[in-house]
């Protein structure tokens, strides 16, 4: 899931080197923490937070094809 995240978001962002992706398990859900550029930012969350939606949707349906449940948090 980490490598899907990091995938998408090289390829939406300027700055490919600057794209980081933590993953944190937790007991019933895995944290994906995506950090990007302050520059990107608006490139990853897209207008009213479509982007990151789509990406989450994304996210979800990989996760559910595993039978786990992730979460994607853009951290600053």
């Amino acid at each position: 899931m980490r490598e899907l995240v990091e995938h998408i978001a090289r390829a939406l962002v300027d700055d490919m080197e600057s794209v980081k992706v933590n993953e944190v398990h937790g007991e019933n859900v895995t944290v994906i923490e995506l950090r990007v550029a302050q520059t990107d930012l608006g490139k990853v969350i897209g207008k009213q937070g479509r982007t990151a939606r789509a990406i989450r949707t994304i996210l979800n349906a990989n996760a559910t094809k595993l039978r786990k449940r992730a979460v994607l948090e853009i951290v600053e």
